[in-house]
């Protein structure tokens, strides 16, 4: 047995199904997850010792590649400060005003642990600045595992959604009502029937958990439209593409297609982390003052702000922020996606792919989804034998065909030169 089938063995005795987070224990492709020991650059080395070029990044945190030397020194300098104390630091108000001035649509910015929390409280903050309780979500968007999320689409637009998942109760879910990604005559018919009593649409920019799929200029335009027409505040999810797909993130790029575009409350994560555990999310003053200690909507966290983890994250957009980080990464990108399409053509298999900044998708199917529905229709058995191709030829992609990639700046031309080898065996 390999030490990773032995780690597996004996986690799956003390850790349900063996890992701490679904999508680790590889259910969706078979085979043994990989029990990562270290992380170099752009690489990841499993318990049997084995180098991967690593496209999961920790799920897009990872945007400078592990170790880098200034985000090490910071957080190394920090932890020998202290780890936690439960009171303000400096450093929070830096890492605040740095995500401040890079986020225009915010004038305030509340500092959480996770992006499920995140999430959470900006849905909540949205309800308390309101005093509304019914929101839009949308199916194929993943917003983090709190109750009302966990729901999928109801019967109808009369009607409001069902858990997804045991334990959230049919009338936390009855509040959540699930449309159908870039479907805008459903958008339409939403607001008609529910905009009187809607405290929030809460939606992914580009969605990373159906693999990578944008939310269409259109849609986004008319969803802002709708939003400011009806009273309902729109929630931009950011965790996954805030200072990832571009320094001013994905509403900075919205902004440039949709004059006047931004959200009303913004959510961020991972890569303001830098791999550390912090979220954040905000919005006008005007909105915020309704967050405690300033007003009735609550929200506390023992860990929120931690200053080790503000010290890599505050390290991490210190360092994004040099003149052409985004446009070499935005170039390793598109070289990675373009060659893997071009791979694909040469051995005749279906293959579409789309790209921003450092994220980037790919789908065995002709033409780019728009939506949930046409994601599911992907071979899902033909994706399978591929991940396997590529992790036996050390490549690590997300092990699910529902799962977005992430370049780093770490990936070198020599790494993207492997990945497209690798794809040429596997795809033969």
């Amino acid at each position: 047995m390999s030490q990773n089938q032995i780690l597996f063995e004996r986690a799956q005795r003390v850790i349900p199904g063996g890992v701490n987070s679904p999508v680790r224990a590889f259910r969706a492709v078979g085979g043994t997850p990989r029990f990562i020991t270290r992380g170099e650059g752009a690489y990841i080395f499993d318990a049997d010792g084995k180098r991967y070029v690593d496209y999961i990044g920790s799920w897009g945190p990872m945007i400078l590649g592990h170790g880098h030397p200034a985000v090490l020194d910071a957080v190394m300098r920090a932890a020998q400060e202290g780890f936690s104390f439960g009171a303000p630091t400096e450093r929070e108000i830096e890492l605040a005003e740095e995500i401040l001035k890079l986020v225009p649509s915010m004038e305030q910015v509340r500092l959480v642990s996770s992006g499920t929390e995140a999430t959470m409280s900006a849905i909540r903050l949205a309800r308390g600045a309101t005093g509304r309780s019914k929101f839009i979500k949308f199916e194929g968007c993943y917003h983090g595992h709190t109750d009302a999320l966990l729901v999928k689409a109801g019967s109808g637009l009369a009607t409001f959604g069902h858990p997804t998942s045991a334990g959230v109760p049919e009338e936390v879910a009855q509040h959540t009502l699930v449309l159908e990604f870039n479907h805008l005559a459903q958008l339409e018919e939403a607001f008609a029937l529910h905009g009187k009593s809607l405290a929030c649409v809460i939606i992914e920019p580009i969605a990373g958990n159906m693999n990578f799929v944008r939310t269409s200029t259109p849609f986004m335009k008319r969803l802002r439209e709708l939003c400011t027409e009806h009273g309902a505040l729109l929630v931009m999810d950011e965790v996954m593409t805030g200072f990832r797909v571009g320094l001013h993130s994905a509403q900075g790029l919205y902004a440039q297609l949709i004059p006047g575009f931004k959200p009303d409350i913004s959510v961020f994560g991972k890569v303001i982390g830098g791999g550390m555990p912090l979220a954040a999310f905000g919005a006008s003053r005007d909105i915020m003052k309704h967050l405690a200690p300033l007003g009735g909507v609550y929200q506390a966290g023992t860990l929120s702000g931690n200053p080790v983890a503000t010290a890599c994250g505050l390290a991490t957009l210190r360092e994004i922020q040099k003149p052409g980080f985004f446009d070499a990464l935005a170039h390793k990108t598109r070289r990675l996606v373009d060659g893997l399409a071009g791979v694909a053509k040469d051995n005749g298999v279906p293959f579409s792919v789309d790209a921003e900044g450092g994220m980037f998708g790919f789908f065995l199917m002709s033409e780019l989804p728009q939506n949930y529905q046409t994601v599911m229709t992907t071979d899902k058995e033909r994706f399978n034998r591929f991940f396997h191709g590529m992790l036996d030829e050390g490549v690590y992609l997300a092990p699910a065909l529902y799962e977005a990639g992430f370049v780093s700046a770490a990936h070198s031309e020599a790494d993207l030169d492997a990945t497209l080898e690798a794809a040429r065996k596997a795809l033969r």
